[in-house]
């Protein structure tokens, strides 16, 4: 995606135009967790950048740079899970920052079909995922996984690690 999302909309119009059910999917998955969009539109300027935009359910286009934080990584977050060509890492910072809640499982769910690819019907090999998070609201959807939590605290320069499954409270 790039180190600020450049090649984002550019990676959406080849999702489109090279895996219509994977984009026809990925449509369907946005408007699910964000009713008040019908779809997402990519275009290319006059100099040949891509760019895209959210079309609400009255017709109107959003572009992007006017969408929430909160919905562009809803969506950056959905469309890795239908890529074709996946990283092996995706890093995550401060993942529940803008998003509302309520979505909070969705995104975790998005995220497990990158790292458990196979329990998802999916052969693609799986993605390590790195999110950073201070919501206990996140770390609750987790309650059935501890192993996966892993706590850090820093003292001056130092961090320390430590596995949520191994503490006993």
């Amino acid at each position: 995606l790039g180190t600020a999302g450049e090649t984002f909309p550019w990676l959406l119009e080849r999702m489109r135009r090279s895996r219509p059910d994977s984009w026809d999917g990925l449509q369907t998955e946005f408007s699910r967790l964000m009713p008040e969009f019908v779809n997402v539109k990519t275009r290319q300027d006059a100099n040949g950048l891509w760019h895209f935009s959210a079309i609400n359910q009255t017709g109107l286009e959003i572009p992007a740079e006017n969408l929430s934080q909160g919905t562009l990584v809803a969506l950056a977050t959905l469309a890795l899970s239908f890529f074709e060509e996946r990283p092996s890492v995706v890093c995550l910072e401060e993942l529940e920052r803008g998003i509302h809640p309520r979505l909070l499982r969705e995104i975790r769910d998005a995220l497990y079909r990158l790292s458990y690819p196979r329990d998802c019907g999916d052969d693609r090999p799986a993605v390590q995922v790195v999110a950073t998070t201070h919501s206990p609201y996140l770390l609750d959807l987790f309650s059935e996984h501890p192993e996966e939590v892993i706590l850090t605290a820093k003292e001056g320069v130092a961090a320390s690690f430590q596995r949520l499954v191994d503490l006993p409270d």
